[in-house]
């Protein structure tokens, strides 16, 4: 079994997720067809796309959760889809995942939510552990805030709260599904913001899955676009923007008039 401190360092710009030709059907619908795509290390990649296009299950994949029909898909040096469950859950140690509804424990604290991996995962003492949530609250803007009730903070903090834990373990991919969803335009500019301040100052990988264009702009070093299991475009955040390709000018101008349809 690969241990935690084998997993190597991967540099600014060097491919830290591989994905080729991957597939994924649920019965006759399929879901994913032929991705592929090379996710660099120490960059935000955001993942857009109009809604049950794919974009939750390629996420899913990454993390182990499901595993494709078709394809590969390389984590880390990791075949993902091959590895047994003690490997899985040394990978998964490396990977952080900010759910899209928090998934928080309404019956515990901050304190309690956020030391949860830390305290199931390692073999840190108290002392250390109180740090390390103290230090991950700081990080996301609410520090001091351990002994309040989740169901007391409002939807953006409870959103801060869960990105804290996904980043207790100080892990190497930060996955976010959907960080914005259900927040006013003032508060997704704030969850925006964060994320590239803690991209600049972590200097970690992240992997957005996202509706919010034009949060995407103001964060993403690589951009990928999803419609109907299939990856349109996939390239720099400006190459992507530029692209004149019919489905995604109108996917970007959040329109009716062309060929996708359900906006």
């Amino acid at each position: 079994m690969a241990s935690k401190e084998e997993f190597r360092k991967y540099e600014t710009g060097e491919p830290i997720v591989t994905v080729r030709n991957l597939s994924k059907s649920f019965g006759s619908l399929r879901v994913l067809k032929d991705l592929n795509c090379d996710i660099k290390a120490g960059e935000t990649t955001v993942f857009l796309g109009p809604s049950g296009t794919g974009k939750s299950v390629f996420i899913k994949h990454i993390v182990g959760l499901l595993k494709p029909d078709e394809g590969e898909l390389e984590v880390m040096g990791r075949n993902v889809p091959t590895l047994g469950e003690r490997e899985l859950y040394e990978l998964r140690k490396h990977l952080g995942l900010a759910f899209q509804l928090g998934a928080l424990f309404d019956s515990l604290n901050v304190y309690d939510n956020v030391s949860f991996p830390l305290s199931h995962h390692t073999r840190m003492r108290q002392k250390e552990i109180k740090s390390r949530v103290a230090e991950v609250l700081e990080l996301v803007g609410l520090p001091g805030t351990e002994n309040k009730l989740t169901t007391e903070l409002s939807t953006g903090q409870q959103k801060r709260v869960g990105l804290a834990r996904a980043l207790a373990l100080n892990p190497t991919i930060v996955l976010f599904d959907e960080p914005t969803t259900g927040l006013d335009p003032i508060l997704c500019t704030t969850i925006d913001e964060l994320i590239l301040k803690l991209k600049t100052e972590l200097g970690k990988t992240f992997i957005v899955i996202s509706h919010d264009i034009e949060g995407t702009w103001n964060m993403a070093d690589q951009v990928g676009v999803l419609y109907q299991g299939t990856l349109l475009r996939y390239g720099r955040n400006a190459d992507v923007r530029r692209d004149d390709n019919i489905f995604l000018k109108q996917f970007f101008g959040r329109t009716e008039d062309g060929p996708m349809i359900g906006v």
